[in-house]
């Protein structure tokens, strides 16, 4: 097999909670060597986040859980206190053989240890050095600390998230997986990737990558967005409904619920066969898409009375064969329960200290002639300082040394 996309590349992660984790994960996963830095005793702040916890065979409390593990495989802990002079000088030493160091401290904390990118450039002036932050580097937010749920609020995310207004529980509603460290991760990623680019096939320098969430959940917005800046108006919430094609939204059937898309005119009107009422297509009022936007709320209600009369399995089904776009509302075990998504092996097994075959969720991307095959555990807290640590010189009397100054 051939090697992975990033074999060779060497990365320093002093990244923790979730996008900046995520990041590493992606590029460990395509094969670079990720060196995770964590808290000696505590490690990264992901592990606190709470329950649950994969169960310590022995019965022990432990800092393995689902937030930590969906952040952190392929790569390898090395336990070190930065706010030592002593660990800030392995950092360094470590940094002098890497291509990328990656962190996301507030901005102007790692100056006073010598760990900004001005000062690993010093050391190591092809490095990569990216920044992850809630705000950026620059403007007046940016000593502000963020996470996911503030940056919706803030970036407008939730402003166009919710019920429609009028309909019960309506207001700004928060997207519920933290979608938007997830985006920032992939902005990371994409980040390092062209940089690294550029350094090999460019003939360019090392550089400062600054990535942060607030700008990644407005570029987010799209075409939601791109509304306001048309016509000034901030588009509605819409609930399930769609913004493009009509009707587009979830429906309820005798025994549950689908979701529909009704994306162009033909759809609509092999939509409008299969519900038993075809004179819709040639109704004036909903005879093209910019009809059936304008007669949004007509639409959907004549819809939503035809799905109340079969169930969810025939509608799809027959939805299927008009090759009308739809699907069901699936929780999470219908997910992985589902025919296609085991086709496309989105839950990998790994073996981890804890759990002989522990479930974790594949990289989404597929390569022909590189494929992602080798999906190591997130580590256990600095199992691998004295692996890494022996790589610059330092054996194990100077590691039991460093330990138990609480410096690894």
């Amino acid at each position: 097999m051939s090697a992975l996309p990033l074999e060779g590349i060497k990365i320093l992660d002093l990244t923790r909670v979730l996008a900046g984790p995520l990041s590493a994960q992606m590029l460990g996963d395509l094969g670079a060597e990720v060196i995770k830095i964590e808290r000696p005793g505590g490690g990264d702040d992901a592990r606190a986040f709470g329950p649950p916890y994969l169960q310590d065979p022995e019965g022990k409390a432990n800092n393995n859980n689902s937030f930590y593990l969906c952040a952190n495989r392929n790569k390898k802990s090395v336990t070190v206190n930065i706010a030592s002079p002593e660990g800030q000088d392995i950092i360094r030493e470590l940094a002098k053989s890497c291509d990328v160091m990656m962190e996301n401290y507030k901005v102007g904390d790692l100056k006073r240890y010598r760990l900004d990118y001005e000062s690993i450039k010093a050391i190591n002036p092809g490095i990569i050095y990216c920044s992850v932050t809630g705000f950026g580097q620059t403007g007046p937010y940016a000593p502000r600390a963020g996470y996911d749920a503030i940056l919706q609020a803030m970036g407008g995310l939730m402003s166009v998230t919710g019920h429609i207004d009028g309909e019960p529980g309506e207001g700004p509603m928060k997207v519920g997986p933290s979608i938007v460290d997830y985006m920032t991760g992939m902005n990371t990623s994409i980040g390092i990737l062209s940089a690294l680019f550029h350094r090999k096939v460019n003939g360019g320098e090392g550089q400062h990558v600054d990535v942060c969430l607030f700008d990644t959940v407005i570029a987010s917005l799209s075409h939601w967005l791109q509304i306001y800046l048309v016509n000034g108006v901030t588009p509605p919430r819409r609930g399930t409904w769609g913004n493009g094609g009509m009707p587009a939204g979830v429906f309820r059937a005798t025994d549950g619920e689908l979701m529909l898309v009704v994306g162009n005119d033909g759809q609509f009107a092999r939509t409008c066969a299969v519900l038993g009422a075809p004179e819709l297509a040639t109704d004036p009022k909903f005879l093209k898409n910019n009809d059936r936007v304008v007669h949004g709320k007509e639409i959907m209600a004549i819809f939503a009375g035809l799905f109340l009369k079969k169930p969810v399995a025939y509608w799809l089904d027959e939805l299927e064969k008009a090759g009308v776009p739809s699907g069901p509302i699936n929780n999470f075990e219908q997910v992985f329960s589902d025919p296609h998504v085991q086709s496309r092996g989105m839950r990998v097994k790994v073996e981890h200290p804890f759990e002989p075959e522990l479930s974790l969720i594949r990289n989404a991307i597929s390569f022909s002639g590189t494929p992602v095959k080798d999906y190591r555990a997130p580590p256990l807290l600095g199992a691998h300082t004295r692996e890494v640590l022996a790589t610059i010189g330092y054996d194990d009397a100077k590691v039991e040394a460093l330990k138990a100054q609480k410096i690894v």
